[in-house]
């Protein structure tokens, strides 16, 4: 087939080009250029898409001998990714950019770009597995190298979009991935991993991004930080500095035991903290909810995940009128934070997933 590979410049997205190469498939490697790099020079960047992955992209796509494109999805991503991200903090919840990308970046944007091109299938780095099921419908399922499964950032893709995509790393661990690199000669068979928000400056932080967009300053947004009875304890400097379980950065003392961010509210302006048992919450309402197969007709037993690094816990998820559902858990977790995605699975299958609204 012709394949063409979301190629980033790290060692997963050049492997599975490489892997695809060596089966006998044409490959095309297509970077996405998220944002101007030149035009925040003075800033680092804290993860991929940088000029200089782009320029690891072009060597590994040389010494693979196919050929390379960089697209420019400036335009897209800032709408669809970075805009969100940015109005999220200001509604006083927090964003989960990577979600959005891969929904509406990469398996949306950049699939229609390959498509142009002719090809026949989308293949990317994603530590994840596509699979059918008795009636052929496509599934998702976690990776073989369950530290590294990526399923969570993928819960919105839609039967079309895994129809037409390929995981080639998926049933891989990243040592093999690693050792496959270096057998195959590629230049980034060492790189170091990436964990940070791509377009979030490593100096500044996330506040940075968000009044570079908007124009607000921290007198704007400044305001109350009180205690969990409301009474006024200290001020700070813009209320988008602070998310739901966030510990760093509260400057109020007097307390015996730690205190945690329990609300951020954008119309009071007001942070409340309070000990770490508030944060505590067995139950939430997701929105938007989007099911990978066939949607249940009633509660169903399943497991589900509120961050991408947190274990799955066990809980009924019933779904509500509209696209919503209700979550509740077998057990307590800490800092369920709106605006973040809780992803549904059943053992090592991802039924998909949606967007916290309540907890």
């Amino acid at each position: 087939m012709k394949i063409a590979v979301a190629m980033s410049g790290g060692v997963d997205s050049s492997t599975a080009a490489y892997l695809l190469k060596s089966q006998g498939h044409e490959v095309v490697g297509l970077s996405m250029q998220m944002y101007d790099n030149l035009s925040r020079a003075e800033s680092t960047y804290g993860g991929c898409c940088t000029i200089d992955d782009l320029a690891d992209a072009r060597r590994v796509a040389w010494k693979l001998e196919i050929p390379h494109f960089t697209l420019n999805m400036e335009s897209g991503f800032h709408e669809k990714v970075i805009t969100p991200f940015v109005q999220s903090y200001l509604a006083g919840t927090t964003p989960s950019p990577c979600v959005l990308c891969n929904t509406h970046v990469k398996f949306d944007l950049f699939h229609q770009k390959a498509i142009a091109i002719g090809a026949d299938r989308i293949a990317t780095g994603h530590y994840a597995r596509i699979t059918r099921d008795a009636e052929g419908r496509f599934e998702l399922r976690k990776a073989v190298d369950l530290a590294k499964d990526q399923t969570y950032f993928l819960f919105e893709l839609s039967q079309a979009q895994l129809s037409e995509a390929l995981f080639p790393l998926g049933e891989m661990t990243k040592p093999e991935v690693r050792a496959l690199a270096e057998r195959g000669g590629l230049s980034v068979a060492r790189k170091k991993e990436s964990y940070e928000i791509c377009f979030v400056p490593e100096k500044d932080g996330y506040p940075s991004i968000v009044e570079r967009e908007t124009g607000i300053t921290p007198a704007e947004a400044a305001g109350e930080i009180v205690d969990a009875d409301g009474s006024v304890i200290g001020r700070h400097e813009g209320y988008y500095h602070f998310t739901i379980g966030q510990r760093r950065g509260i400057d109020v003392g007097g307390a015996p035991e730690r205190r945690y961010v329990v609300d951020v509210n954008p119309f009071t302006k007001r942070v409340t903290v309070g000990p770490a048992s508030l944060l505590e919450k067995s139950e939430l309402i997701a929105e938007r909810v989007h099911w990978i197969g066939a949607r249940p007709s009633g509660p169903i037993e399943a497991q589900a995940r509120v961050r991408s690094r947190m274990a799955d816990v066990a809980a009924t998820i019933t779904p509500l009128d509209g696209d919503r559902a209700r979550v509740v858990f077998a057990q307590k977790l800490r800092a369920i934070a709106p605006g973040q995605a809780v992803v549904f699975y059943q053992d090592d299958l991802c039924l998909g997933g949606g967007w916290i609204a309540k907890a």
